[in-house]
Formats: C-alpha cells, structure tokens, sequence
C-alpha cells in the first residue's frame, strides 16, 4: 500500500538522481487570480517532467531475478523519459514502447537519455495501443513491466513531489492543483498533502478531451472511455490506474476538465510573459485556475507544473487552437460572384480595419455564377464576430460557418 512513509523512502532513493526543483512565486498569476499562486517547476526536471522519479523509483527496487529479461514500459513520451535515464543510469536494457504520434522531441530525448541500453518500438496510435503491445511482448519474454502511473513504487516516487512543496513552502497552502493523466501523480502528491496538510483542498485537472478520472468519478467506478482526444498526449489516456482511482477518490477535493484550447492560450501567454516553455500537459494546472478564480480568490495557491517536453513543431497547431478558443479564429464558406474585384468587394465590404484573412482556398469553376471559397479570418477581439458574421450574410457572401460544424471543419483546413 502507497504510505507517506514509503514515499520518504522513495525520496532517498531517488535523490542522487533527481533535481529538488524551486518552488516560484508568479506575480503575474497573483495579479490575475487576486490570490497567491506559485510555481512547482517539474519542468526543469533533468528529464523535464516529474516522471524519473517514479520510473527511477521502481527500476531501482526490481530484484535480480526481476531484471534478468531488462524491462518494458508503454509511455506517451514523459515516462519514457523517465525509464530511458533510469537504463542507462542502473546499466539495465529497456524496452520502449511509443505511439507513432509521439512528437520527435521527445523520441529524440529517449534516446539522449537511454544511449545504447534502451529499444524505441513505435506502435499504434495512442498509448493504450502502445501499452497493449507491451503487455503482451512481456508476457512472451518473461520481462517486468514498468507501469507508468498504477504501481505503487511509481505513486511513491512521484509523491516526493510532494514532500518538497512542503518543505520550501512558508505559509499554509489552500488550494493545490495537479495534472492527471494515469493519475500516479496525483494519488502520490495526494497522499503526501492528506498526511501532512490535510487543510489543503487538492485539485485534479485533466483534458476535457480524455475525462478518465471525472467520468469515473460521476459514475462510482473506474470507466475507459471510448474514444479521447490526444493533443494533450501527457494526460491522455482512457483509463486511470485502478489503485491511482481509489486513491485519487480519498485525497482530492476536486477534479475539472479543461478544454484543450484553453491550455494552448495558457501556453502561449507563458511563453510570451514568463519565458516559460511547457507542453500541453505540462499547463493544465495553471489553466485550470480561471475555472476557480471565485474559489480560489485571496488564497495560497500551488500550480504542480508537469513538464516541458513540448516540439517547437507544434506551435502553429497551439496557436490556432488558442485562437478558436478564444474565439478570435473563424472560418466560413463564402460564395463568391465568378468576376474580377469579386474578393477586392469583399474585403472593403466585410472586414473590419483590424480583421485580417489568414486562410484562402478557391477553384474558380466557369460554368457557375458563384463560386465556394474558404476563407479563414483572425480577429482582434471576440466581440468582433457578430457585426462579421450579420455584414457576411447581409451583401450576399454568406455559405456555411466552419467551426460549427467540426468534421466538416477538419477535413477542410
């Protein structure tokens, strides 16, 4: 059983490895919330995340009967991370198992990490299909599997966490939000703040595209969703742990799902304001916070930052996630009359003097009076959009408004 003694434990086992990261006070975040927030910054990790210390926790307690056919893990990118530098540091051969969309910052960081002791299989598209071939590959070869969130050496490393924002932190905390995905993190910190802050309400956050842990909640029991969305590949997974469930419904006061544009808006304004880079996941806990702003005004609160591990490759989709979001991107079909200075019209007609068109796709078709052209337009403020939108239908130019309408808006742009 996953005990605050066993995480102390943990927390000697793990420190030759391991950064005691700083907890940070954020001004900026104060001003916003009215409250006190800090920074738990486990994205300055030496692996970028929190996960190396579950990972290093469990490979250094496997015996050597345990270790003889090396070890396999399943893991969207941090946990691998995580397992890789665990290898390569205890001489051990791993096994890594990865969707195919994991991004290429973080197979490169695998490899960095694990050198010549660990083995890159790319399989399926999300982690359960990776953790699905893993499973099976271990049970063939007789190796250990390294769970990435349900073991309890795993909750226990990553309970340290924990434990260090105790000790740095001066005053009471009020609020504690942490990102869950498996949940490992959370049933580890949770355990540590119910022992030793029990006054501490414990938020968990999660991607409203992979609800695991508040579906289960609202139904009584463990469920696995049917489909989620993978943009917050750290945190998105169908199915939370069995004992990181029982856990999590005992030490967390809370759990809310944030929409993934949201994230990106947090993402992008840490980057511009703090020079702070995260990945998806790795923001949750701080864009969580508007969705408490009444509760958690004039409090002491604690962000549990997850990660950095984010491809710069990214960004674009980031930013146009943040701009629907926000409500400042819109797409439409417009109909175009079939003549010169069609679009020159529509332009002085339609757009207001700091609305811009940043998408265009027209096939000019003869035979037809109009033509279909989607047209892609970023504005200044969301306000915007009605005065747009009643000037579109009004001169004639008005077909269909694409972000209503998400397959149809996919497949088009």
């Amino acid at each position: 059983m996953v005990s605050l003694n066993n995480i102390k434990k943990a927390q000697k086992t793990i420190k030759s490895v391991i950064k005691h990261t700083p907890l940070e006070f954020n001004q900026n975040l104060s001003d916003l919330y009215n409250c006190k927030v800090w920074l738990k910054r486990e994205d300055l990790q030496v692996v970028r995340s929190y996960k190396i210390r579950g990972a290093y926790n469990k490979i250094a307690s496997l015996t050597n009967d345990e270790l003889t056919n090396g070890v396999v893990c399943a893991s969207a990118g941090n946990h691998a991370q995580g397992v890789a530098y665990a290898c390569a540091k205890l001489g051990i051969k791993g096994i890594i198992y990865m969707p195919t969309t994991t991004p290429k910052q973080k197979l490169r960081q695998v490899e960095m990490f694990g050198k010549r002791h660990i083995e890159i299989k790319l399989i399926g598209d999300t982690f359960d299909d990776s953790f699905d071939s893993a499973s099976k590959f271990c049970k063939l070869n007789r190796s250990t599997f390294i769970h990435p969130f349900d073991d309890d050496k795993i909750i226990e490393g990553q309970g340290t966490v924990g434990l260090e924002i105790l000790d740095d932190s001066e005053l009471e905390i009020d609020y504690l939000f942490v990102p869950v995905g498996g949940g490992g993190l959370a049933s580890g910190v949770g355990t540590v703040f119910k022992e030793l802050s029990p006054k501490t309400k414990i938020i968990g956050v999660e991607p409203q595209g992979a609800p695991s842990l508040t579906t289960s909640l609202k139904n009584g029991k463990n469920t696995t969703l049917v489909t989620i969305e993978k943009f917050i590949d750290g945190a998105s997974v169908k199915r939370i742990g069995e004992s990181n469930f029982r856990i999590c419904k005992k030490v967390l006061s809370d759990a809310i799902s944030i929409p993934e544009g949201k994230v990106c808006t947090t993402m992008l304004k840490l980057y511009d304001y703090e020079a702070i880079v995260l990945e998806p996941a790795g923001a949750l806990s701080i864009a969580s916070l508007l969705f408490k702003k009444d509760e958690i005004k004039g409090k002491n609160v604690v962000c549990l930052v997850s990660g950095s591990n984010n491809d710069i490759r990214r960004m674009e989709e980031i930013k146009e996630r943040s701009l629907l979001y926000e409500g400042l991107k819109h797409y439409f079909i417009i109909r175009f009359p079939q003549r010169s200075g069609a679009l020159k019209e529509f332009a002085a007609l339609i757009l207001g003097p700091t609305d811009d068109i940043t998408h265009f796709e027209y096939t000019k078709k003869n035979s037809r009076a109009k033509g279909s052209a989607v047209v892609g337009i970023e504005l200044k403020n969301e306000k915007d959009f009605a005065p747009l939108l009643a000037k579109i239908k009004d001169h004639g130019f008005y077909g269909e408004y694409l972000n209503e309408k998400p397959e149809l808006f996919e497949h088009l742009v």
